[in-house]
Parts: structure tokens; C-alpha cells; sequence
């Protein structure tokens, strides 16, 4: 049990680390000195008393990933609001229950949070996680006129539905948006593989040439997050 904790805390530290771009030495130090490194760090880097509550959390959620679930489900139980049933729908979410996930956030679009973009985005991501493309389209398309919804992932899930559902046509435009440069490369990848399975070689292969000369001048850091990316760029265009 001690050694599991150990483990989660140094996760969380690199994670922390990662995150707030602090100085690399510091992930020798957690996992050669795996006790003293992680406190140490702590300490130092992390420790307020909003940060400790997080820690915290994050320590529970990987050593029992269903406990958030639990506590979220009774929390609704005792008050059956709307920011209580996202919250809860989230934590599904994030443990890949996207079925109850979707139940919790259907419920939740009930009187005048019936028309709520977070929501109705977030069921947009989890009926494309279980391949219900009318759903998705559904849901994009009451959402579509909302400012953040342009050039987003969401609008990216949409042209993919859209592709699913046998309207390639009408895909493209929508997958036309999230074609910025430096920018949305796993999505492009994506868009460059449905244009190559759906004739269009030419610009499919336009993308991926662009892909993987961007892949050359970004940072380091952006680099190693998007290796399995540029890698299968560098595939396709072999």
C-alpha cells in the first residue's frame, strides 16, 4: 500500500512540474530519492493549502479512481442541483464511464440550463466516445452559433460525426476550420486521414507535408507531447 502512494505522489509531482514548466532537475530528484524528493518538492514548489487539498485529491483519485465517483453520487443524492450533476458527470467522465457520464449530463439540460454550452459540449465528447455519431451531430448543431465553438475540438468531432454519418460534404468545411498552423496537430492528423480515405489525396497529403514540417520548429516540449502524432505523420507520408 505505502509503495502505491509513494508512486502516486511522485506522479503527481512530474505532473505538477510538467505542468507549471518548473526546473527539470527535479524529476531526478523524485524518482532517485522517491521520498525525500517528492517532499522536498512539495514544499517548495507546490505546497499551499489549496494546492495540499489537491494533492490530496489527486493521491485518492489514482489509488481508488471510483471514491470521487462515490462521494459525487452522494453529494446529489443529498442535493439535487445542476452544478451537482455536472460535477458528478464529469467524474464519470474522467474514468471513462462516458454512458453514465451522458445520463448525468442529459439530466442535467432541465428548465433554464436546457440550452447550456459546457454541458451540451460535453455530451458531444462523450457520445463521439461511444460512436453515437446522430448524437453528436445533435448536439453540435444546437451549439454551433456559440463563439468557442469555432475552431475547437467540439467543432473537429462534429466534421468527423458528420464524415460517420455519410455527409462528407458538409464535413469538410467544419474540418476546414481547425486547420490552423502550430495548432490542433492531432486533430489535422485526423482530418488528413479522412480526407485520404475519402479521395482527396492530394490535400490530405498537403496536411500531413505541413505537419511534419511544423514538427521541426515547435519546442521540445510540445515535441515529446506529440511524438505518437508527428510519428504516424511521418508513416502516412512514407
Amino acid at each position: 500500500m505505502y509503495y502505491y502512494i509513494i508512486v502516486a505522489l511522485q506522479i503527481f509531482c512530474i505532473y505538477h512540474l510538467l505542468k507549471n514548466k518548473n526546473q527539470y532537475y527535479w524529476i531526478f530528484i523524485i524518482l532517485f530519492v522517491p521520498i525525500l524528493g517528492s517532499i522536498v518538492y512539495l514544499i517548495t514548489q507546490v505546497y499551499n493549502k489549496r494546492d495540499a487539498e489537491l494533492i490530496t485529491d489527486g493521491i485518492t483519485a489514482i489509488i481508488n479512481p471510483t471514491k470521487k465517483v462515490k462521494d459525487l453520487q452522494a453529494k446529489l443524492e443529498f442535493s439535487d442541483t445542476f452544478q451537482n450533476k455536472i460535477d458528478l458527470a464529469d467524474a464519470y467522465f474522467e474514468i471513462n464511464d462516458f454512458e453514465n457520464a451522458i445520463i448525468q449530463y442529459e439530466s442535467a439540460l432541465e428548465g433554464r440550463f436546457q440550452n447550456d454550452f459546457y454541458t451540451q459540449k460535453q455530451l458531444v465528447k462523450a457520445y463521439d466516445k461511444v460512436d453515437n455519431y446522430k448524437k453528436v451531430i445533435m448536439y453540435a448543431e444546437n451549439i454551433e452559433s456559440h463563439g468557442e465553438f469555432k475552431k475547437s475540438n467540439t467543432q473537429f468531432l462534429y466534421g468527423k460525426a458528420l464524415v460517420k454519418a455519410g455527409r462528407f460534404y458538409e464535413a469538410e468545411p467544419e474540418l476546414e476550420q481547425i486547420n490552423s498552423s502550430f495548432a490542433n496537430y492531432e486533430e489535422r492528423l485526423a482530418y488528413a486521414k479522412l480526407l485520404l480515405d475519402n479521395g482527396k489525396q492530394a490535400k490530405g497529403m498537403d496536411i500531413l507535408n505541413e505537419l511534419s514540417s511544423e514538427s521541426k520548429h515547435i519546442v521540445k516540449q510540445n515535441l515529446r507531447k506529440y511524438r505518437a502524432t508527428f510519428a504516424e505523420v511521418e508513416k502516412l507520408r512514407n
